[in-house]
């Protein structure tokens, strides 16, 4: 077993790069609760993330991710999926410094278009397919630099889920036997 020092696994990374599915997976593998961010923001708010933002705006939407992200760090190790963007947020990356072993899920373009292509459910991703790729790229463009401070990143791509929780699982036993985790 993973001697994890009581830190919570972050996972994060843009929408489609499979936080909550690789989350989930690597969850059981852990034995660790799996946590996903999205929905906190939801149970705090008592809304959908959309009416989140129709009704309060996407400045305080960020704000209130952000203080639910920091009580969730705060909180027990778990595996915890973060919601697209928190970790673009400056005091977010703090917590997580401190509280947290953080692997980005780093996924090309094209991975992340085959996995968000129709899908309505996810409000930053709103308006046609044609526009999707647009949106994605304008995302990885703003948000790959911040991702880009995790302590570990994982290339994901189209394949099984089980086998890039064998690769995270695997960066994560190598992360920890490094030389500077404390």
């Amino acid at each position: 077993m993973i001697n994890l020092n009581d830190k919570i696994i972050l996972l994060v990374g843009l929408m489609g790069s499979g936080k909550t599915s690789v989350g989930k997976r690597l969850a059981q593998k852990l034995n660790l609760p799996f946590v996903d961010g999205d929905r906190e923001v939801e149970k705090a708010a008592g809304l959908s993330l959309v009416d989140i933002l129709k009704c309060f705006g996407l400045q305080e939407y960020r704000a209130g991710e952000t203080r639910v992200m920091k009580r969730l760090l705060e909180g027990s190790p778990c595996v915890l999926a973060s919601g697209g963007g928190s970790f673009v947020a400056q005091q977010t990356r703090e917590y997580a410094k401190k509280n947290a072993i953080t692997i980005w899920l780093k996924a090309d373009l094209d991975v992340l278009y085959s996995r968000t292509a129709g899908r309505k459910h996810r409000p930053f991703l709103r308006g046609s397919d044609d526009e999707l790729k647009d949106k994605l790229e304008k995302y990885i463009s703003e948000e790959y630099p911040f991702y880009s401070e995790a302590d570990i990143v994982v290339e994901t791509r189209e394949e099984q889920v089980g086998i890039t929780v064998n690769r995270v699982v695997a960066a994560i036993e190598e992360f920890v036997s490094g030389r500077n985790y404390k």
